[in-house]
């Protein structure tokens, strides 16, 4: 009896091992990561051109959104001064630029559907944005959201180091402050050089990331980490987008944000465009 209960668990053990193995054997092979081409310069220029074509095709949508994230920023920076932290406006302001990437998710499938030829309509550009929720892209934003939050407490940071803990009565008296005195030069300095660095990380994560999970369903690691070969294969075509895109923001941000209005819709368009040069096309299976 023992024997024939042994044989019969042996039996049954080779069956599951073999039922095992036969789905082994079938199951789909892993999905390949994406391709990433090297880009040059001219690259860049002739995607910004895209994306200026794509502007002035699609103007109506641009200038919305443009809009809408300029009206955000100005939101953000009264909000400060109703709290009398004025002083912190100017880190807050550039703070902000640094969620472009995600405010542009709009731009990008304008961009997609005009290269596509497809019809474009508010309630096909909003659905889109608001199917991302459920998508991976919707971690991108926690991405963005800790960044944010390094910046601003690298601000509050240097701020306690260099100026102590005082409050300032105006971001005059605050940029007085930082141009006049040395400790100020210097809390002006290394600021910028940390904001730089925080900058270039979150560049290098999204600049091909967000329109790459608007397009394909990825994963949002596989996502960063393409975004960051696309930068490390062409650094010099890539950190030049980067500079270009952080001198347009900077002029933009100067009059009370209204130049984000222009620049956001194009710099959206062309990251678009250049995403498309740097990722080779999934091609389904």
């Amino acid at each position: 009896m023992m024997v024939r209960s042994f044989r019969e668990r042996r039996g049954r053990k080779m069956m599951t091992d073999s039922t095992d193995k036969t789905d082994t054997d079938t199951a789909s092979p892993l999905r390949k990561a994406p391709v990433v081409r090297q880009i040059s310069i001219s690259d860049v220029i002739d995607a910004l051109g895209d994306g200026m074509r794509d502007f002035h095709r699609a103007p109506i949508y641009g200038l919305a959104f443009g809009a809408f994230f300029t009206i955000g920023g100005l939101l953000i920076v009264l909000t400060a001064a109703a709290f009398d932290m004025s002083y912190l406006s100017y880190p807050l302001a550039a703070g902000f630029a640094l969620i472009g990437p995600f405010a542009a998710v709009g731009l990008y499938e304008v961009s997609r559907r005009l290269s596509r030829n497809e019809p474009l309509s508010w309630s096909a550009i909003l659905g889109t944005m608001w199917a991302q929720k459920s998508r991976e892209l919707s971690w991108m934003a926690f991405v963005v959201l800790f960044v944010q939050i390094m910046w601003m407490y690298q601000v509050r940071l240097l701020l306690a180091l260099f100026l102590g803990f005082r409050s300032f009565a105006s971001f005059g008296e605050f940029l007085s402050e930082i141009v006049n005195t040395p400790e100020g030069l210097m809390f002006l300095a290394i600021g910028h050089v940390v904001g730089a660095i925080l900058s270039l990380i979150l560049f290098s994560l999204t600049v091909v990331s967000f329109p790459l999970l608007m397009e394909e369903d990825r994963d949002f690691i596989t996502a960063m980490i393409t975004s960051v070969k696309a930068v490390a294969m062409s650094p010099v075509p890539m950190i030049g987008w980067a500079i270009v895109v952080t001198i347009s923001l900077i002029v933009s941000i100067a009059p009370a944000f209204a130049g984000l209005v222009i620049t956001l819709p194009i710099l959206g368009h062309t990251t678009w465009h250049l995403y498309k040069k740097c990722v080779e096309p999934e091609v389904p299976s």
